[in-house]
């Protein structure tokens, strides 16, 4: 049998000859475009353009009709060139369902043709032409009919591409908002986000400030100092709080929830909106979000109130971890405000001033330093002086005491474990260096660590990168080391107890701390330093010292330093009756045998041994009041030419004056 075969280009009623053959063939292009579509307006203006010379019409336009009621041009072509509008044509038109063709009083051939029912964007093509002919109806209908379909597929492509946008956007905010360090211009970008996504003339976010029972709009545009505050039971933002749902109006005037109070303030016009709830972590509503005014003349759409939804969990949450963090960075500088005061370098003598410019100098840097010095002078204190007064300051401080490290677990300590690296490995910990990264790492006793112990600290320190026990994977470290002893260092080098590579590496640097005995001045200042601080955490009005208190302590030897000081003033300010501390109250804390390591040998006699002790009891009065005499008297309870003649009696080589 033969095969009769047949292109789309043959078919009959697609010839330019036939009377629908061009309808058709534009109908088919304007379905094609429309899939094609990215914008609304550049398709509307090419498709009414060739509807138009389609139709042969002077002026043809998409129309809608409105609340009120009234109609809206929504998109048009050519030149209407008529002094009023055809409504009740296109009433009927809409009405009835129906294509209307007549003639006005000018000759002009008006024409409406229905959109099918639930068409976006518009309701009929309208046109105006001078001249019309038998087909122009059913032309007509057949092009609305046409437009209505590809209105529809423009509508769901560019919803599509509005939902890809917003998803993106959304985001993309979520990025951003992880950054923002503050409240104000955070929740004036997420409106801004939202006016462009929803494509409408205003937003605002509502807080609810529920100790006040008010919501504050931010931003409010258009109100000075952009910032609004309102009942929060009242109008659209009010029922959304008690409901906890979303509101679309499409006509804001109309609505009894509307609160126009707010746009007398502000001399806006509301037409439309949607508000929808804020809500946290725990699902509380915390706020509303409102979008205002749809800039295509259209009601907002489930999509819209999606998106406004989206938008809000995330400026919710974003203000909730802001408000968290905000709270973490005031606590910790608080913390850190706190941690300073109480690492101050207090002092009057020489020695305590240079050691603050030192320190000043010092902590700037990263050197190594070393701080030596009897038990108690203060080591640790100088350590923590250095870190926060440096740019470590927001960072860990992070000690260490090597004296209480045994070799086996050092390492583990300082450099940490693996899970299952020894018998009591049950999880992966950190070591020291780790916790201390960024900051500062002080070592105490330094002088006591094992030499298995130093060899592993030396090399951590020249590779500055760590392994811990049982791993493999080399983890940079970022620490200063700040190392302290009480020990005598070269002298342990000498009798090969302690690296000597290890000793010039933490050594860079080196400040020693003199004995309390020998700065005697510092003794009241830091007495009085440490009563205030202990008087507050007792919770009790600060205590003042007697004259004979302040002798008493200055006449005692400190063989403690600085912290036996410390320890006494805290014992005075939990357990003293009075807010005056007398004498007898220290003489129950002060151990009279405390100075026998300066007593005289038992090798002397009474004499000598007497003799002996005055000298050294009169050097200390004198160093303790700066070697002014006067006062070195006063203390001693004699007059000034009394000590002249007691001192040479004792024959003491400090006599340089006569009476």
């Amino acid at each position: 049998m033969a095969t009769d075969w047949k292109t789309i280009h043959q078919v009959s009623m697609l010839s330019p000859a036939s009377v629908c053959g061009t309808v058709m063939q534009l109908s088919g292009k304007l379905l094609s475009d429309a899939v094609k579509a990215v914008e609304f307006e550049p398709f509307i203006r090419a498709s009414l353009s060739e509807i138009a010379t389609e139709l042969s019409v002077q002026w043809i336009a998409l129309v809608q009709r409105i609340p009120g009621p009234a109609w809206a041009v929504v998109a048009e072509h050519g030149q209407q060139g008529l002094a009023s509008r055809p409504i009740s044509l296109w009433d009927d038109a809409l009405d009835r369902d129906a294509a209307g063709v007549t003639k006005n009083d000018q000759g002009r051939i008006l024409a409406a043709f229905p959109l099918t029912s639930g068409t976006p964007f518009a309701h009929l093509i309208v046109t105006v032409g001078r001249h019309a002919d038998e087909s122009l109806a059913e032309s007509g209908l057949m092009m609305a009919r046409t437009m209505s379909m590809a209105l529809t597929l423009l509508e769901r492509e560019l919803q599509n591409r509005r939902q890809v946008e917003r998803l993106r956007s959304t985001l993309n905010i979520a990025s951003r908002l992880s950054i923002a360090e503050d409240a104000a211009p955070l929740l004036e970008q997420i409106a801004h986000e939202a006016t462009r996504l929803l494509n409408c003339d205003r937003s605002s976010i509502f807080l609810w400030d529920k100790d006040r029972n008010e919501v504050e709009a931010r931003p409010a545009l258009g109100v000075k100092g952009s910032s609004l505050r309102i009942p929060a039971g009242e109008g659209i933002v009010g029922e959304t709080l008690k409901t906890g749902k979303a509101i679309c109006v499409e006509n804001a005037y109309d609505d009894p929830r509307f609160n126009q109070e707010v746009d007398r303030k502000s001399g806006y016009r509301t037409r439309n909106l949607i508000c929808v709830p804020l809500r946290d972590a725990q699902n509380n509503v915390v706020g509303a979000f409102e979008g205002i005014n749809q800039n295509e003349n259209r009601p907002f759409s489930e999509d819209d109130i999606e998106c406004l939804t989206q938008l809000g969990t995330q400026a919710a949450v974003a203000l909730r971890n802001l408000q968290e963090r905000n709270l973490l960075h005031r606590s910790n500088s608080q913390l850190a405000e706190q941690v300073t005061k109480g690492v101050s370098l207090v002092g009057e003598s020489a020695a305590i001033s240079a050691l603050r410019d030192t320190v000043r100098r010092l902590a700037s840097t990263d050197l190594p330093v070393l701080v030596l010095g009897e038990s108690g002078t203060g080591k640790e204190v100088v350590a923590q002086s250095l870190h926060y007064a440096g740019n470590r300051a927001n960072c860990p401080f992070v000690a260490v005491n090597c004296a209480a490290l045994t070799e086996s677990l050092l390492e583990s300590e300082l450099f940490g474990h693996e899970r299952g690296a020894f018998t009591d490995a049950r999880d992966m910990r950190q070591g020291k260096f780790e916790l201390a990264d960024g900051g500062t790492l002080f070592l105490d006793e330094i002088g006591d660590m094992s030499p298995g112990g130093q060899a592993k600290l030396l090399r951590v320190l020249e590779q500055k990168v760590i392994t811990r026990v049982g791993g493999s994977q080399a983890i940079p470290i970022n620490v200063r080391i700040v190392a302290a002893t009480n020990a005598n260092l070269s002298e342990a080098v000498r009798a090969r107890r302690f690296r000597e590579d290890l000793y010039y590496r933490l050594g860079v640097v080196t400040l020693d701390l003199p004995p309390l005995r020998e700065r005697p001045e510092d003794i009241l200042p830091l007495a009085e330093f440490f009563l205030r601080r202990f008087a507050v955490q007792a919770r009790r009005p600060q205590l003042q010292l007697s004259s004979e208190a302040r002798r008493r302590l200055q006449s005692h030897a400190w063989p403690g330093n600085v912290r036996e000081l410390r320890n006494l003033m805290e014992r005075i300010a939990f357990l003293s009756p009075n807010d005056r501390v007398e004498a007898e109250d220290l003489a129950f804390i002060l151990n009279p045998d405390a100075d026998s390591s300066r007593l005289p040998s038992l090798e002397l006699g009474l004499d000598e041994a007497t003799r002996e002790f005055q000298r050294d009891f009169i050097r200390r009065s004198i160093r303790q009041v700066s070697d002014n005499m006067t006062d070195a008297a006063r203390l001693l309870g004699l007059h000034r030419s009394n000590l002249y003649r007691k001192m040479k009696q004792l024959e003491m080589k400090e006599v340089g004056g006569g009476e």
